[in-house]
């Protein structure tokens, strides 16, 4: 199934799920129900928000958009962290509100039922996107899986507090279920933070990708990937830069090859680390290499057995690493200014 038919369902399912949670609201009036509510209305946001940006990160770059358009993303993940925030400050106003007004809770036999039913589709939902997301190297359906996952793992939290308010209302136990209602506006209270502190991390991962922040991880990724498959002629790695949104990674750095190779011969050492970069990630990449002709002082780190032109014997490669790799400086070099 195609990432864009299955966030398609994954926004109308959201959509369900928001009707049956208000119910269970408007059957209960309990600010904890609520706040599994409004989540309801984030997991909407983004379920429609990801589909929008699916389909328009697959578009095909143009003349206004050369680089193509997947950063719709990172925007359709600042609506949603915005969202998020929102609807963690409405809770908390509802919980203020209860602690002051209280107001008896009802039927939250039922409430619990339609919450727990929810949460276990939501869970289900997320891990089946989550797995499709892996198969077709789509970041939006990853991240829509692992939210609607986090999603259910607080509601298995709600639940727990519903049940321990349903405890207060046991008359059997002889409680003054009154003395006990401010149980569920802190329940609403402490889930409010954590949700808004979500939000602030999805933000925070929104404009990190608008501003192009270094990933670590993708950029290690890379890197252990070109130094496993380094070919001898590689003499040098450096100024490399990746960048990746939608479906799409940017891979721009310099490589030093043997300065006498052709344009024929240069051009081969390029299409070889464009075919490795394409094969390990299986999606769409575009790789920039800028080529430098070596230099004498890189002779020592060349492995390149039978070089015509060696002026140094050979003593040891430099292993590539991020701190070598991302430097705009090549390897080997003094601060001497080189010539032309």
């Amino acid at each position: 199934m195609k990432p864009i038919r299955i966030q398609r369902y994954i926004a109308l399912l959201s959509v369900a799920l928001f009707a049956g949670k208000m119910l269970a609201w408007y059957l209960t009036h309990s600010v904890t129900v609520l706040t599994d509510a409004l989540e309801g209305i984030v997991n909407m946001a983004a379920g429609f928000l990801g589909l929008y940006s699916i389909i328009l990160a697959s578009r095909p770059r143009d003349t206004n958009h050369p680089y193509g358009h997947g950063k719709a993303e990172f925007l359709s993940s600042a609506v949603e962290g915005t969202l998020i925030v929102v609807a963690g400050v409405v809770i908390i106003y509802e919980a203020i509100k209860h602690l002051i007004e209280p107001q008896p809770i009802e039927r939250l036999d039922t409430g619990l039922i339609i919450v727990a039913l929810a949460g276990s589709i939501n869970y289900l939902a997320g891990k089946y996107a989550e797995k499709k997301g892996e198969q077709h190297n789509s970041l939006i359906l990853v991240s829509a899986g692992k939210h609607l996952q986090t999603d259910a793992y607080s509601t298995i939290a709600i639940i727990a507090g519903l049940g321990l308010i349903m405890i207060t209302q046991t008359k059997s136990l002889g409680l003054d279920s009154s003395k006990w209602q401010w149980l569920d506006s802190a329940v609403g209270l402490f889930f409010a933070v954590i949700i808004i502190i979500a939000g602030y991390k999805v933000l925070r991962r929104s404009v990190s990708g608008i501003m192009d922040e270094m990933d670590v991880k993708l950029l290690k990724r890379v890197i252990d990937l070109l130094q496993d498959k380094r070919y001898p002629e590689w003499v040098d790695l450096h100024n490399l830069r990746v960048i990746h949104y939608g479906n799409m990674m940017h891979v721009d750095a310099h490589m030093s090859l043997p300065w006498y190779y052709t344009v024929a011969q240069a051009d081969k050492e390029i299409h070889e680390v464009e075919h490795i970069i394409r094969a390990h990630f299986n999606n769409n990449v575009e790789v920039f290499i800028h080529i430098d002709g070596c230099r004498p002082y890189q002779c020592k780190l060349c492995a390149l057995q039978g070089c015509p032109e060696r002026q140094d014997a050979f003593v040891e490669q430099v292993i590539w690493n991020i701190e070598n790799v991302w430097a705009d400086k090549k390897h080997g070099k003094t601060n001497e200014p080189e010539e032309d």
